[in-house]
């Protein structure tokens, strides 16, 4: 087998596993501050990207302008879960609010396909179809920017948990009642973490949807 053909798929396959990392960096934040397996964060990743699309194409915004006003958006989506559909459950039995993350998802997919349809749309960020030359080696560009987002927001989420909201969200994750007892606002944490994740998503979104389409 030829070496460079092995080493061009092997660097190739390593950017798109940095990529589909943003997806589990989102569950791991949540899991990290509520010990919650968000199992609906596929779902809200499309969920991003669509919105992210619908800004651009809607109102006619570039996309420069229509990904940060998405973010922003999910981000308050992201506090709404929290607020409408996981505060109620606080407290009752993880499996409950396991099941309660995986009906977000299918609630999502399903509306989304209602709003959007099935098919899938294209998503132009400006990142060129031309791959990139390392030596002998091609590289796919938004694989290589793709990681490069990922590597910065996994040292951003590095240093995050080390500081004073980080710990917060951390002691929220070790032990619900202690944090409630020494007045740490757990609703707040939480309501934080899923709209964090939220962003995220949105992020993962918008560079797979410039990959392969959002649908």
């Amino acid at each position: 087998m030829d070496f460079s053909l092995f080493a061009e798929l092997a660097i190739n396959g390593a950017l798109s596993g940095l990529m589909y990392s943003l997806v589990a960096l989102g569950i791991v934040l949540i899991y990290k501050s509520s010990s919650v397996p968000n199992l609906a964060q596929g779902a809200m990743t499309m969920l991003g990207a669509y919105v992210v699309l619908a800004i651009a194409n809607g109102i006619g915004l570039p996309m420069w302008a229509a990904i940060p006003l998405a973010m922003g958006t999910m981000f308050f989506v992201g506090m709404g879960i929290e607020r409408v559909a996981l505060r109620r459950l606080a407290g009752r039995p993880i499996i409950m609010i396991l099941m309660m993350t995986l009906g977000l998802d299918i609630f999502i997919r399903a509306t989304t396909m209602a709003i959007w349809g099935s098919s899938s749309s294209p998503m132009a960020i400006g990142i060129s179809d031309e791959p990139l030359f390392v030596g002998p080696l091609l590289l796919n560009r938004s694989y290589v920017v793709g990681a490069v987002v990922a590597a910065a927001l996994f040292a951003i989420f590095f240093f995050f948990f080390r500081t004073r909201r980080g710990i917060v969200l951390r002691a929220i994750s070790d032990d619900y009642i202690a944090s409630w007892s020494i007045g740490i606002s757990v609703e707040r944490g939480v309501a934080f973490s899923w709209a964090m994740s939220s962003v995220l998503a949105t992020t993962a979104g918008v560079l797979w949807g410039s990959v392969q389409g959002v649908n």
